[in-house]
């Protein structure tokens, strides 16, 4: 199994926590916007980040930091708030 160096993980878990940072955060910001256009800019950012922290996750199951049922309660909650993301954007949007 291959491992990276030291500083590269931690290089990806500041990665991952910037990005999960990022998705509330970015909510916040939108909601403080004055139109419904804007609010929906920021989900889209939040969302975007929703798909990097995901990504993130498989990266770490693939390079063995964590096992599979981990990973696969990770995906779980990821998919979660992506979903809602979405029903969000879309009622926002009609």
């Amino acid at each position: 199994m291959p491992l990276l160096p030291k500083s590269e993980q931690f290089d990806l878990a500041s990665q991952i926590k910037r990005a999960a940072y990022s998705i509330p955060l970015n909510i916040v910001e939108g909601c403080g916007r004055n139109t419904d256009k804007d609010f929906v800019h920021f989900l889209d950012i939040a969302f975007g980040s929703c798909q990097e922290v995901e990504y993130c996750s498989l990266l770490v199951f693939d390079l063995g930091y964590i096992d599979k049922e981990n990973y696969d309660n990770l995906y779980e909650m990821i998919n979660e708030v992506k979903a809602k993301l979405i029903n969000l954007i879309k009622s926002i949007r009609k």
